[in-house]
């Protein structure tokens, strides 16, 4: 489902996707299965990125390659996202949900089997399309944080 912004719409096939960002088709997937980026799929199952998720992968290439920061890492980071402020979940749906209560994966990675947004499309949320790139997640996270 697409929110109308113009850089979510699914444009690029998997392999044009990973022409762009200079990496492979495998890598793509890996950092799909490691909960790094959510595809659109097509009826017929194929995978399509937006100028969003390119963007997205940029910023996860940069941080393995210039800050050195590992997958486990990276996710460990967008795990920290507090997700139930975002999505405006209920005191009873945060104690049982593996993002608000544990830190290793991003909640669009989980599976939230009974949670709260257990019906809900990832890919459609606002708490991963609001932290699409690195700028947006150090500028959001600015914001949280009293002065």
């Amino acid at each position: 489902m697409q929110s109308g912004r113009q850089n979510e719409s699914p444009l690029y096939s998997i392999g044009t996707a990973a022409r762009i960002l200079g990496i492979s088709v495998h890598t793509m997937r890996m950092y799909e299965r490691s909960g790094l980026i959510v595809p659109y799929k097509s009826e017929s199952r194929q995978r399509r990125y937006s100028d969003d998720d390119i963007e997205r992968l940029r910023c996860v290439r940069s941080a393995i390659n210039v800050d050195k920061i590992s997958i486990q890492g990276i996710r460990t980071v967008l795990s920290l996202i507090p997700c139930w402020a975002i999505a405006h979940c209920g005191e009873n749906d945060r104690q049982t949900c593996p993002a608000f209560t544990g830190h290793s994966e991003p909640c669009w990675a989980l599976k939230r089997k009974g949670a709260f947004c257990e019906n809900r499309d990832c890919r459609s949320c606002e708490v991963y399309l609001k932290y699409d790139n690195c700028k947006s997640i150090k500028e959001r996270l600015k914001r949280m944080l009293p002065v």
